[in-house]
This record gives structure tokens, sequence and C-alpha cells, in this order.
């Protein structure tokens, strides 16, 4: 991977910590080409890292073997046409833009066989952890499979779907999945200050908290059920807590959620 030359199509957060993770891997930042047409997101990404920077697009991808489409998906649509007269057959796509489906991708580019790679990563992977999950048609090589792993591994965890519309679940489940979490420490963090606690005090043990909880499931074999019944003594204070959301319907509400966002 270190001896290919990625460009990126925005150089925006999601940009940012691939471009971090990257480097931090080993990964030659001369070898990075980013462009964007914010000539201020350019100079700051440049501060930080040494890549090369572009304000246009088709200059970006000149020799580069990856493009990373890192946009928004509303802007997508014009960015891939621009690309399509200057397109190399061996280049592999990777897309972050929630919501644009591989063909559309293709026809775009006017090109039947290219090879793309679709992407959701999401927020944590501004701090290296990241869960991103990713789908490939048909013409992506295995080489590439390798290479746009490597390339999302570089910011956390990144595992391959086997059927296009699963990313629409993947979107609802990690890619908005940190928003859902971040509203339940805000809830707690609220509650325990109503319960008296000092506002710095109710959000570090919130925070550490849902850190530590993580951490457990992460390295623990045991399902999420049977973690929470590990700590959830009868008739104790944690069945009090966990009966009240239950009745609450907090497991009817999330999926309420995950279908919507899908």
């Amino acid at each position: 991977m270190k001896d290919c030359k990625i460009a990126f199509i925005g150089g925006g957060n999601m940009a940012r910590s691939l471009i971090g993770g990257l480097i931090a891997d080993g990964f030659t930042a001369e070898h990075l080409h980013v462009s964007d047409p914010n000539a201020d997101n350019l100079q700051s990404l440049g501060k930080n890292y040494p890549v090369q920077t572009f304000t246009d697009n088709v200059s970006a991808i000149n020799d580069c073997n990856v493009i990373i489409l890192a946009i928004k998906p509303q802007q997508l649509q014009a960015v891939v046409r621009q690309l399509a007269a200057h397109w190399q057959a061996n280049t592999l796509v990777i897309s972050i833009a929630a919501g644009i489906r591989l063909e559309d991708i293709s026809r775009w580019l006017e090109q039947d066989k290219a090879a793309i790679v679709r992407a959701m990563p999401n927020t944590p992977s501004l701090v290296q952890a990241g869960a991103t999950a990713l789908y490939a048609n048909e013409h992506v090589t295995t080489a590439q499979h390798e290479l746009a792993e490597s390339v999302l591994r570089s910011v956390g965890l990144a595992l391959w779907v086997d059927d296009e519309t699963k990313i629409d679940a993947v979107t609802a489940l990690s890619g908005s999945g940190p928003a859902y979490f971040f509203l339940v420490m805000e809830a707690m963090e609220n509650a325990a200050m109503e319960l008296g606690l000092e506002p710095e005090i109710a959000r570090l043990l919130c925070m550490q908290t849902a850190f530590g909880s993580a951490k457990m499931a992460l390295e623990s074999d045991e399902l999420a059920s049977t973690l929470r019944q590990q700590v959830t003594s009868p008739g104790g204070t944690t069945e009090r807590g966990l009966h009240e959301l239950e009745d609450g319907d907090l497991r009817g509400l999330f999926e309420n959620a995950l279908v919507a966002a899908a």
C-alpha cells in the first residue's frame, strides 16, 4: 500500500482522520493528494500534514491509484462527472458519501467496469476509534480489496458486507450510532445532576462508564445481554433502573430510530 498514491476529493473532517491514520500507519505523506475548493481548509491541512494540496480535482487525481470521494452526497454527481473524462482504467474509487449507490457512481463516471468500494465510516474515526463497513462491486480486484480495507482500518475497525443494501443498516447502526450514544450520555448526565452531582463529576463518571462498558464488551466473548445480566443483581438498584427503561420501551425506541435512519 505504501507505494500507491491516494487522492482525497474533499479535505473535511473524515478526510483528515483518514490522512492522519494513514500517516500514523507509515504511509508516505507526499503520496497523498488532497483537493478542496476552500483554500483555508487546505492551508490548515498542510500545516498538520506534509501532503500535496490542490484546489482543482482533476490535478489532484493525476497519477493516483486510489480516489477517495470524501464530499457531501449532494455534491457527488457533479464532481464525479467532472472526473469522468480523466479516468484511468486501473483506478480504485472509495466513496464515503452516505446513500449514494455504486451503480450511480459508475453511471456518472461513464465506466461500466469501474472498480468502486462504498464505505460507511463514523465520526470516532477522528480519534482512530472508528467503525467502518465496506462493500465492493464485482470489478474490485483482490489487491484493491486489501488496499481499501487497509485505508479504512487505519482509523479503526473495518468489516465487509456481502450486499450493498446492508450499508443502509450500517449507516443506521454505526454511522448514526455515535449520536445515539451521545444522547444517552447527555440524558444520564442530566439525570445525575438532578440527583445532586456537580456537572463535571457527572460528565466524567458518565464518560468513563461508557468507555469502560464498551471496553469490557470488546474484550469479552460474551453477548451484551449476558454482560448486562452479570451486572444486574436480583432485587438490586440496577434491576430497578432497568425496569424503568424496559417499561419505557427503550428497545422499541431504538428499533424505531434505526429503521428511520436506514
